[in-house]
């Protein structure tokens, strides 16, 4: 895993080299771009990963698959998120070590980027995007019997007028089952290119 995390990180470093501005991740959707700047500073392990992932073309025809707002939540306190990535793909990304917000002075709010898990130190390639601010999902907050909450890597600059489309999904369009019960897209939206700015 250390081989894996310095190859992220030299990624982020390159990705950093032209100027001092944090790099942009561009995501191209099939419902409009969304532009992500990267929190290399305060979560340095976690948006490597991200880098190091876009940089492999692993997020190309990736998509976003899942929605919870308060009319579908199954989980307590309610949230609101968009999730991407690879539904139901094995996890052959080793996991990263979790870069809470108690470490890194982030927190979600709208518009943040974070890193799904099921425990801490589980997370390798699941993201989601808040929608309004969203502080159970913070070290501290409720969402997680554990307390450590999510890892903040990233915030929406550009295009978070096609995130709230997604999250608007009718209900007709939601499926899934247990936990996930009408939450899930019938059709997810197709992420078809991740790259740095």
């Amino acid at each position: 895993m250390r081989r894996w995390l310095l190859a992220g990180i030299a990624l982020l470093l390159a990705a950093c080299a032209s100027d001092d501005r944090p790099p942009v991740v561009v995501l191209t959707t099939d419902a409009g771009v969304i532009e992500i700047e990267m929190v290399v500073t305060a979560a340095p392990l976690t948006a490597a990963n991200f880098l190091r992932l876009a940089g492999e073309g692993h997020f190309d025809g990736a998509a976003f698959y899942r929605v919870v707002r308060p009319d579908n939540d199954n989980g307590d306190p309610v949230i609101s998120i968009v999730q991407g990535g690879r539904q139901n793909a094995p996890q052959v990304f080793p996991p990263i070590p979790h870069e809470s917000t108690a470490q890194t002075g982030l927190r979600h709010v709208d518009g943040a980027v974070s890193m799904a898990r099921l425990f801490p130190g589980t997370a390798s390639s699941e993201f989601f995007v808040c929608i309004g601010d969203q502080p159970a999902l913070d070290h501290g907050g409720t969402r997680n019997a554990d307390g450590e909450g999510f890892a903040v890597f990233a915030r929406v600059v550009v295009g978070m007028h096609v995130v709230r489309a997604i999250h608007a999904t009718p209900d007709e369009a939601l499926v899934g089952d247990g936990y996930l019960a009408g939450q899930v897209l019938s059709q997810p939206v197709r992420i078809n290119s991740v790259r740095v700015k």
